[in-house]
């Protein structure tokens, strides 16, 4: 069985389809698991769902901030509508089903005998390994519990931006989701920096990669993400950048893993839109 890591699809279907063929995906042996924002942007994002859910076992999907965008639209909350481009699923015969299937799916995926876990977006620097999967798991619960209509109306916001174990209600839940689904950027002393974007090359602010932070708790796990189409495709700090921009012309790149041998990748070229 050969485990493929694939980056954020964002609504392309059709190149989907594409690198499954480049990398000879067998369903009935292989298995997928997708880093995240499988919709919006992209011009089949009802098709991409569709698939994936289709797949069953085969395929495992953390959620990343796209999705939550669609899940909270779901649930009455409008914030980002006007920059979503994701109707079609809330207006399909079967929109109540793939949310459900949606907000379902984990947080992060972490394989102990690989070593080797995948979010969408990052860690913070005060967590291990154990209390990411922890926080994962609080994440989780409130997703597929009562809970979940009021939290898709209170989570967005930047704060609070550093960890404390003593967090409470929505505060601690709205840092593990900016955490998970939205964290590029950290100060030295370990905040967020939720409104640095742009590749660490072109980065004029003080803050760093999540990555890079010096003492980050996680540094020994190998760490699969998105999220991040201006970093591309990189390998650094034991991490493995998996956003390849394949929406904004770039690439759709999946990630064989092996168990005794490097990752091995798979890049497939997208047309610019």
């Amino acid at each position: 069985m050969a485990i493929y890591a694939i980056g954020d699809v964002q609504g392309c279907y059709d190149e989907l389809q594409k690198l499954l063929e480049l990398i000879r995906f067998d369903p009935a042996k292989d298995k997928l698991w997708f880093a995240g924002d499988l919709v919006n942007r992209g011009p089949k994002s009802l098709q991409v769902v569709r698939f994936i859910k289709s797949l069953g076992d085969r395929a495992v999907c953390v959620l990343g901030n796209h999705d939550l965008h669609l899940l909270a639209i779901s649930q009455g909350n409008r914030t980002h509508q006007k920059q979503s481009s994701l109707m079609d699923i809330l207006e399909a015969p079967d929109s109540h089903e793939l949310i459900d299937w949606l907000r379902h799916r984990p947080i992060m995926v972490h394989h102990a005998k690989r070593n080797v876990s995948m979010v969408h977006a990052g860690l913070p620097p005060q967590w291990d390994i154990m209390t990411a999967l922890s926080c994962a798991r609080e994440l989780e619960k409130t997703l597929r519990g009562p809970g979940f209509h009021d939290f898709c109306q209170q989570m967005y916001g930047d704060k609070p931006d550093k960890w404390r174990e003593n967090l409470r209600g929505i505060e601690r839940l709205r840092f593990i989701t900016n955490c998970f689904t939205r964290l590029r950027y950290c100060t030295r002393d370990g905040r967020l920096s939720m409104r640095d974007k742009g590749s660490p090359e072109q980065h004029l602010n003080a803050s760093i990669p999540w990555y890079a932070v010096p003492g980050r708790k996680s540094r020994h796990e190998m760490i699969l993400f998105g999220h991040w189409s201006t970093l591309g495709y990189r390998q650094i700090d034991n991490v493995w950048s998996l956003d390849s921009g394949c929406f904004w012309g770039g690439q759709l790149t999946a990630l064989k893993l092996r168990k005794r041998k490097p990752p091995k990748p798979y890049h497939l070229s997208c047309p610019a839109r």
